[in-house]
């Protein structure tokens, strides 16, 4: 495991923050659950009938030792999740539609989250982002001053880390969304112990180039410092100019970055895609993520194709953005 890890590991035993995972009979999470119970870590919730749930651990040879699970459909406090949720969400389901939402394991697992029964919740390895994030955005929602969530990236090698965003979430974000994405990114930097400094990327840097692209970043870096964040930044940059001195000198020698960034926001969901694809794949580094940015409490997506060591890091991740 990684220096990164072994850090967060320390940090996060210390509080054992409760943290659900609503895909109870998975065997991924089984393993990642168990494991991160009996090193005492975290405080794991499955959810999922109890004797599905204990069966498949059988077959698949987990312990699950002091593991908690619930089950929705046997839950002593079911009605008052019923009521919170009908509540929360307005008059935009009845209590009849809300029992039976709840039943659901993202949704019932999001409410123990929303009601503080857990501090986050990861899901995803047998649902898509949708089912795992459309909860959260309709029960924990987002920050106040954030209109949307983002998806970012640790690109971790060896002493280095850098944060990617938005890599996962918003396919055409507008300059809003950029500014935002760059506050709560700085955010997830702090979290890993990284110090940001944070660059909005383009093709272009300080007007080499002008196009209605451009200029949209242009105007989230405005709009970011009308924000007066508590660390510097600059954009419109290209990745060049934010990343090695000597080309910022030449390219942007006004900029308070001075070629050291190490929080990069991407100019739309293509780009933050394939440049973390890439360096993950060409230049050697550990892509951890994608992290979810900008709710109230911590809700996290694992890919289908996780493994069981992805479920272990990510809950480490939630259970720490939860601190």
């Amino acid at each position: 495991m990684s220096d990164l890890f072994t850090a967060l590991k320390d940090k996060v035993q210390k509080e054992q923050p409760t943290i659900v995972f609503p895909e109870g009979t998975d065997e991924r999470i089984l393993a990642a659950a168990a494991r991160l119970a009996a090193e005492k870590i975290l405080k794991p919730i499955l959810i999922g009938n109890e004797a599905d749930v204990q069966a498949k651990a059988t077959d698949a040879g987990v312990t699950l030792g002091e593991v908690e699970i619930i089950d929705p459909a046997t839950y002593s406090e079911f009605d008052q999740l019923v009521a919170a949720f009908v509540e929360r969400r307005k008059g935009k389901a009845t209590e009849e539609q809300a029992r039976k939402i709840l039943l659901d394991g993202n949704y019932f697992g999001t409410m123990l989250v929303y009601t503080n029964k857990a501090h986050g919740l990861v899901s995803g390895a047998a649902h898509s982002t949708a089912d795992t994030v459309r909860p959260a955005l309709q029960i924990i929602k987002t920050k106040p001053g954030i209109k949307k969530t983002s998806g970012a990236f640790i690109m971790v090698k060896n002493d280095e880390k850098y944060v990617f965003a938005d890599c996962a979430i918003n396919i055409a974000p507008t300059s809003e969304d950029l500014a935002e994405s760059a506050l709560v990114s700085a955010e997830t930097a702090r979290v890993f112990d990284i110090d940001p400094k944070v660059a909005l990327l383009s093709f272009s840097t300080k007007g080499s180039a002008s196009s209605e692209e451009t200029e949209k970043v242009v105007k989230a870096t405005e709009l970011l410092a009308d924000m007066n964040p508590d660390f510097p930044f600059d954009g419109e940059l290209q990745f060049d100019a934010a990343f090695v001195s000597s080309v910022a000198q030449k390219k942007a020698p006004e900029s308070p970055l001075k070629g050291e960034a190490n929080v990069f926001i991407f100019p739309g969901l293509e780009t933050g895609n394939i440049g973390y694809k890439m360096v993950q794949r060409l230049g050697g580094y550990e892509a951890i993520g994608p992290i979810l940015q900008g709710l109230n409490m911590p809700v996290n997506d694992l890919s289908r194709g996780c493994n069981e060591e992805d479920v272990y890091k990510l809950a480490l991740i939630t259970a720490m953005q939860a601190l």
